[in-house]
């Protein structure tokens, strides 16, 4: 049993120095683990993504048509673009006269959802340079108020 805590410790303090930053009160974070952060914080923000453009791609694919008679699904490739515009703040591709209602509600949703993720993921790339350089100010603040 004991050996569960230590290894569910350990495991939550590698969480902890993943997800988290140090405190004020602790030294700048070097260099090499710094770069670490950014490289983390970068892998999620594409990871978060691709699995939004996916999302796009299989949404529009399904509730999209190529013709005006709703018989030809888009192709995957017009999908590709219609997401990746939406997510990119350019605006649909497919004249909504192409559209389904299901389609209209989907690119709706999708639109708002993309927002989001856009304003979540510039957030995620950056927080470490935007933490290192708030801790850097508070410790010069600190030193400056210890000398004499």
């Amino acid at each position: 049993m004991r050996n569960l805590e230590v290894l569910f410790q350990n495991t939550l303090r590698k969480m902890s120095d993943f997800l988290l930053f140090e405190h004020k009160t602790h030294p700048l974070l070097p260099r090499k683990k710094y770069y670490s952060r950014l490289v983390n914080n970068m892998t999620i923000a594409l990871l978060i993504l691709v699995s939004s453009l996916a999302l796009g791609t299989l949404g529009y694919h399904y509730t999209c048509y190529a013709d005006a008679r709703w018989t030809l699904p888009l192709s995957w490739v017009d999908s590709l673009l219609n997401a990746s515009m939406i997510l990119s703040g350019m605006g649909p591709v497919v004249p909504s006269e192409q559209m389904t209602d299901g389609g209209k509600l989907f690119a709706s949703g999708y639109a708002i959802f993309s927002g989001v993720v856009f304003i979540s993921t510039v957030g995620i790339m950056l927080a470490p340079a935007a933490h290192r350089m708030l801790h850097r100010f508070h410790l010069e603040d600190d030193e400056a108020k210890k000398k004499p």
